[in-house]
């Protein structure tokens, strides 16, 4: 197959948002474990930039989760190159629909379901939820080409609702429209991609970072990249592992 360098024994993976925060630490990680790492980005001159740091590993990729031509467009290069994909991580992930960062107490204030803006909603669900689908429909061919095929998508704790009803939750008061139950739509996404693949023995998880300091949160969170990292890097390299789970820093954690 055309520009294929690297030997085709080598797992193959596809991180999108990976040139920064989260999605760039785990495809640090899969490069470091013998992954070739296909580098997501919006813009490929970050992508580029994440890659070379990354080392020889590393490809960067342009992919944009809310652009259908974007999305065939790095799956037919993939498919070019490898003829198939192992392991999709949908890491790709906004937290509002602004282009200023923005601090929880800000997104809080205009995300409320009693004055959310439904733009607002639109615009976030496009990525961190249709986004998701589209990029996991477009793959699903490679991935079935794969003899150990991984999703994983990157949720969050906010997205629980059984976590987030629970009177004594500290994060209640984080719960809105626009982010949080983006992730909580994301988690029932998650679970209809694995109990339809199952019967193909692709494994599709979600797992949460934690609370992060990363662009999404205006780097309020209070655990490291690398910390944020370890759970999402732990389910993403694991080829034997269950399918349907949500888990967290700690441990599984409830839908």
């Amino acid at each position: 197959m055309e520009n294929q360098t690297i030997s085709s024994t080598q797992p193959i993976a596809l991180v999108t948002g990976a040139n920064q925060g989260v999605g760039n630490e785990i495809a640090k990680a899969l490069a470091a474990n013998g992954y070739v790492v296909y580098v997501g980005s919006r813009k490929i001159e970050n992508g580029e930039k994440a890659a070379a740091a990354i080392g020889e590993n590393a490809k960067a990729i342009q992919i944009d989760v809310t652009q259908q031509e974007s999305i065939s467009a790095a799956v037919e290069r993939i498919g070019n190159e490898y003829g198939r994909l192992d392991l999709l991580v949908n890491n790709a992930g906004i937290s509002h629909g602004g282009t200023s960062p923005k601090g929880p107490e800000e997104l809080m204030a205009t995300g409320r379901a009693v004055n959310v803006s439904l733009d607002e909603v639109r615009t976030v669900w496009e990525t961190n939820v249709f986004g998701v689908i589209a990029v996991t429909q477009a793959a699903l061919p490679l991935l079935r080409k794969s003899s150990a095929a991984r999703i994983v998508n990157v949720s969050s704790g906010l997205g629980s609702l059984t976590w987030i009803s629970d009177p004594d939750c500290w994060a209640r008061e984080h719960f809105g429209i626009v982010y949080a139950a983006s992730k909580t739509a994301l988690n029932a996404v998650t679970l209809a991609f694995a109990l339809e693949l199952e019967k193909e023995n692709i494994k599709v998880n979600a797992t949460s970072p934690g609370y992060t300091a990363t662009a999404l949160n205006n780097f309020h969170g209070t655990d490291s990249l690398e910390v944020g990292s370890r759970e999402p890097v732990r389910v993403a390299l694991e080829t034997d592992g269950p399918t349907g789970g949500f888990t967290g820093p700690e441990g599984p954690l409830p839908w």
